[in-house]
């Protein structure tokens, strides 16, 4: 009669390895801390009084709250406006970049055509041009054609995304061609693949790419602020600009203002990244299947 195996024993945790997982835990913990803490701060000065902001020593839970900063921001600023502008703009980019990028993706992972590798790789090159020097010429070019100061002329330079062209082929690559073939011999053209098969297949990589889009079109600053010329377009970033007291009408800006300010702009970023976090990171991370 045959035995089981004996089971292994488990390892023991030694001095040192327990030293090693304190250390590491440690590390963690602080850097937390260091990314955290500007923004308690942050909704913390968002909810005091303006006397108290500056109060020494520092205050992280204030002592007495008040809505009042928020209220200024309402009725002095047209924050919502900004936030619509802000949606439309983040949300259309995010739509096209998904789409122009998965579409281009598949084409280089999947179809042969002459000069691919020269292509993608001269395509790599916009990765290090940096985008101040194209602010003029798409200005230029943007206001000959009447698109200044519009909603497609705030998202149309983020839809032509190398890095997103970048991960979508990365990914391609990495998934087994058997289900594709299986489903060309059933009578799919190479269209019905990509969208039947390959997109189903590629949520990880287009949660990644859908939050990078929408958190770069969100708090994008200087682009919306050359093209956009009336709180019609304004975005939330471009709008900031009013809460400085220089450029400000209100008498009582300060730091809480400033302060509640940010936080409504910062708020809709930190949420779409904390819900779809897993996600991101596996679609970052994933290395792909391997046929």
């Amino acid at each position: 009669m045959l035995k089981a195996p004996a089971a292994q024993p488990k390892a023991s945790l030694t001095p040192r390895r327990l030293a090693s997982w304190a250390l590491l835990r440690l590390a963690l913990l602080l850097f937390i801390a260091l990314w955290a803490a500007p923004t308690i701060w942050m909704y913390s000065t968002a909810l005091k009084p303006e006397g108290q902001v500056l109060k020494y020593p520092p205050e992280w839970l204030p002592s007495t709250t008040t809505l009042e900063n928020f209220q200024l921001v309402f009725a002095n600023f047209p924050i919502l406006r900004w936030y619509l502008n802000d949606v439309i703009t983040a949300c259309s980019a995010t739509v096209l970049v998904l789409i122009t990028g998965s579409l281009a993706g598949y084409a280089f992972a999947r179809i042969p055509f002459r000069f691919k590798e020269v292509i993608f790789y001269g395509i790599m090159l916009a990765l290090l041009v940096p985008p101040e020097v194209t602010f003029i010429p798409l200005f230029l070019g943007f206001s000959e054609i009447g698109l200044a100061n519009t909603y497609a002329g705030l998202f149309l330079p983020l839809v032509p995304s190398a890095f997103a062209l970048f991960l979508f082929r990365d990914f391609f690559e990495q998934l087994p061609k058997d289900l594709e073939d299986a489903a060309r011999v059933d009578g799919a053209g190479r269209f019905g693949v990509y969208w039947r098969i390959v997109l189903p297949l590629s949520t990880p990589v287009l949660v990644a790419v859908a939050i990078l889009t929408f958190m770069t079109s969100w708090n994008n600053f200087m682009w919306p602020l050359i093209i956009a010329s009336s709180d019609d377009t304004k975005t939330l970033p471009v709008g900031m600009n009013q809460f400085a007291p220089s450029f400000s009408t209100v008498a009582a800006v300060g730091y809480g203002l400033g302060m509640a300010g940010t936080s409504i702009i910062a708020t809709p970023a930190l949420l779409v990244f904390f819900l779809l976090s897993r996600q991101f990171m596996r679609g970052v991370s994933f290395t792909g299947l391997k046929g």
